[in-house]
Order: structure tokens, then C-alpha cells, then sequence
């Protein structure tokens, strides 16, 4: 009788997960693909939370659920690679080097940040330590999938992120304390001396290791240090980064800092003067993640300027446009928009800056970020072109499944059915 309840509640495990894995078809919309051009009257279908087909008068498989969308917008589901939703905590500043610190811990799927995000048009984001230490915790990437478990939120099979933050906010936060940082030059000492006792504590365990392969008997294993396993990762090139900076001096400290060490810096944040470089940035490859209007807010920031897009954009800089935010993401395609006012760039060069150029920051672009046969079935629907300033998003879908949709004025519970 018990094995006969076991197999019942397996069956029933099994139909749930297959009811919550939406297949679905958006069908009569104007498709933005981002990669391959507008399809007008398109349709986009979503097999298993991936997309199958994309394209016109394609042939909808029987029994998949249909919505006419015609009139709509189509797009991939924006991307925020540096929010700070769904955190209950956000720093831990008692300490200017805190890599053992993992924001997964922190993560709260019930958080209303969330539904008000997906109300945007937004599927997935990076939500990240804050910028009160020059090494913080571990960033965390995430599917907006409200209310699931932790698990089935963070973003399987992707590299994960340590948050950096060079200028002004370590140095003023420790300065007061009176201690190491207070100065631009205590920064770098801070974080060049956390990976030299990195490199020595690797050392150690490599050379534990060898002995250990080489039969080597009754040796005692180096003690765990739980913030150093953190930056030998980032070492082995096992976690990118994501530094803060705003100063182009800094800008090109931190990259040749970056390669000196041979560690993986894919996004520099907030970076408002990365058009005094953006040869530089280009060079390396790393994506300036920012914003089009926010400067003057403090000294470093004084010099942010609108128009210095187009100059990067020109230098071929992968260009992001982030939140830095537990709100503002719910706004980033009417940021976008913004951009166009500041800067002769190309309407589809501007939604990568929400969509394909955060994938690639996210090292997501074989997933997300553009309508294309195999990437993830996320999408958002807009009832106007995104980058009219009076459009809204009505519809946001992950993997298939909607989770807000306007018309419903509702965001999408588990085990709650969307027929």
C-alpha cells in the first residue's frame, strides 16, 4: 500500500511539472528578432520552454495553445545584468573583502520587486551584492519566475559573478570607519592583496593536491578559508566579474588589473565615463553597463554625459543598460528609449543594450536575448513599438509559461493555470 502512494504521488509530480511547461504560440505580431530582422505578422512558437520556430504563416501543431497578438510587439524578454531585486539583504559591509558572501542565500521568490519587474518586460536579471566593498559577494542570475523555489529561479548551467566596486563608496564607507580603504590608493591595495593571499592559499592546495596524487601518505590537508576558496574560483576562471566604477583612470586600472591576474572581468557597472575610453573598453571586450541620463549625483559622477553612447557604440563598445535597482528595471526599455534622443544609433542597436548586449554580459547570448530556433522561450509582448515612449508591456513569458499578463492584471502563481 505504501509503494502504491509512493507511485501515485510520483505520477502526480510528473503531471504537474508537464502542466506548469507551457507549450505555447504567439501568432500574428510584429516580430523583433534582434538578430534577423523584423518579421511583420510573424508568429513564434515555444516548444518544452524553447523556441522552435519563428517566422510567418508557419503551421501552429495541434492542441498548442494560440494568442493572437496581432497589432502587438514581440520581443526577447529584457535582461537586467545588474539589479538588486529579490534581495532581503544587499551588503554586508563589515568587511572590505567579502567574496564568501553568496546573494543566492539571500534571494526571496516571494518578493513584490519581482512582480513589478516582470510588469516590464523583463525575464531575467544578475541581482547583486552592493558596492560597499572593494571584493563583495557572489552575484546571482535569475529567471523571474515568481514565487518558485530558489532553485528553479537561479539560472542553471551559467557562470556566476563577483561584484567589485572601486571609487568613491569603499573609500568613504571604511574611511569613516578609519580603517583600510580611504583612499583610491587603499582600494587597490585592498584588492591586489586579497588575490596575492589567493594565490598563496592556491598554492598551498595545489601543492597538497600533488602530493596527495603522488602517494604521498599521513600529510595533512591546508586549512579552509572560506573567503579564499571564493577568489581562487574566480582565479580558475570558475566566476566572471563585475566591477563598479566610474572614473576613466579606474576604468583602465581595473582592466589591466584584470588581465595582469588573468581573471574574467565581463562588465564594468555604472562606468559614466566610458566615452573617454571606449577604445580601451573595446579593446578588452568588456561590456560598459550603465545608464543614459544619471550623473551628478556625486563627485565621480560628475562627468557622465548622454551623447557619449554613440561614441562608444561607434568604437564598437558592447553597450548595456542596466538599473542598479530594486525599481528602476521595470523601466529599462523607456531608458532605452532615451538613447535615441541623445544619439544617432540604430533602433535594433539600441534594444540589444536591453536584450542580446546583457545576455553576452551574462554569458547568456546562446540563450537568451533574441528570437532565434533554440534559445529559451522568453519573451515580452508590447502593445506598441517598445521604444515609443507611450507603450507598455502586456504580456511577459519565461520559458513559455506567462507570468504577468496585463489584460489579467495578474502575475503568475505555481500550480495556478493561465487557461
Amino acid at each position: 500500500m505504501r509503494n502504491r502512494w509512493i507511485t501515485v504521488c510520483l505520477a502526480l509530480l510528473v503531471m504537474a511539472g508537464m502542466v506548469w511547461t507551457q507549450d505555447l504560440a504567439l501568432k500574428g505580431g510584429t516580430v523583433l528578432t534582434i538578430t534577423n530582422g523584423t518579421i511583420e505578422n510573424g508568429t513564434v512558437i515555444i516548444k518544452n520552454g524553447k523556441i522552435v520556430d519563428v517566422g510567418k504563416n508557419l503551421k501552429i501543431p495541434s492542441g498548442m495553445k494560440v494568442i493572437d497578438v496581432s497589432g502587438k510587439f514581440i520581443m526577447p524578454g529584457i535582461i537586467d545584468s545588474h539589479s538588486h531585486i529579490a534581495l532581503t539583504d544587499v551588503n554586508e559591509a563589515t568587511d572590505p573583502v567579502t567574496p564568501q558572501i553568496w546573494m543566492k542565500e539571500a534571494l526571496e521568490p516571494s518578493s513584490d520587486s519581482i512582480k513589478k519587474t516582470l510588469a516590464g518586460g523583463v525575464t531575467m536579471v544578475k541581482t547583486m551584492h552592493g558596492s560597499a566593498n572593494v571584493i563583495g559577494g557572489v552575484n546571482v542570475t535569475i529567471k523571474l519566475k515568481y514565487n518558485e523555489p530558489v532553485e528553479e529561479m537561479i539560472v542553471s548551467g551559467v557562470r556566476q559573478q563577483i561584484k567589485m566596486a572601486l571609487g568613491e563608496n569603499p573609500k568613504r564607507l571604511y574611511g569613516r570607519k578609519g580603517r583600510i580603504p580611504s583612499t583610491r590608493m587603499g582600494n587597490a591595495y585592498v584588492l591586489r592583496n586579497a588575490f596575492l593571499k589567493a594565490r598563496q592559499y592556491k598554492a598551498k592546495w595545489d601543492q597538497y593536491k600533488q602530493k596527495k596524487e603522488e602517494g604521498e601518505q599521513d600529510i595533512k590537508p591546508p586549512q579552509k578559508d572560506l573567503k579564499m576558496e571564493t577568489l581562487q574560483m574566480v582565479l580558475e576562471n570558475k566566476l566572471g566579474i563585475d566591477c563598479h566604477v566610474y572614473r576613466a583612470d579606474e576604468i583602465v586600472w581595473i582592466i589591466n588589473f584584470c588581465q595582469e591576474q588573468n581573471i574574467d572581468l565581463l562588465q564594468l557597472s555604472h562606468c559614466v565615463d566610458g566615452y573617454k575610453v571606449p577604445d580601451v573598453l573595446a579593446d578588452a571586450d568588456v561590456c560598459y553597463g550603465g545608464w543614459i541620463d544619471w550623473w551628478g549625483f556625486k563627485e565621480e559622477a560628475y562627468d557622465g554625459c548622454p551623447y557619449g553612447f554613440e561614441i562608444m557604440h561607434d568604437k564598437g563598445v558592447r553597450i548595456v543598460i542596466n538599473s542598479d535597482s530594486t525599481d528602476e528595471c521595470r523601466y529599462l526599455y523607456l531608458n532605452a528609449a532615451k538613447v535615441l534622443k541623445y544619439n544617432d544609433i540604430p533602433e535594433t542597436e539600441v534594444l540589444k543594450m536591453i536584450t542580446l548586449n546583457p545576455a553576452y554580459a551574462l554569458e547568456m547570448q546562446h540563450r537568451a536575448g533574441s528570437i532565434e530556433k533554440g534559445k529559451d522561450g522568453d519573451i515580452a509582448v508590447f502593445d506598441k513599438y517598445p521604444l515609443d515612449s507611450t507603450s507598455k508591456c502586456v504580456m511577459t513569458i519565461i520559458e513559455g509559461r506567462i507570468y504577468f499578463d496585463y489584460a489579467q492584471q495578474s502575475v503568475t502563481v505555481k500550480g495556478a493555470s493561465n487557461e
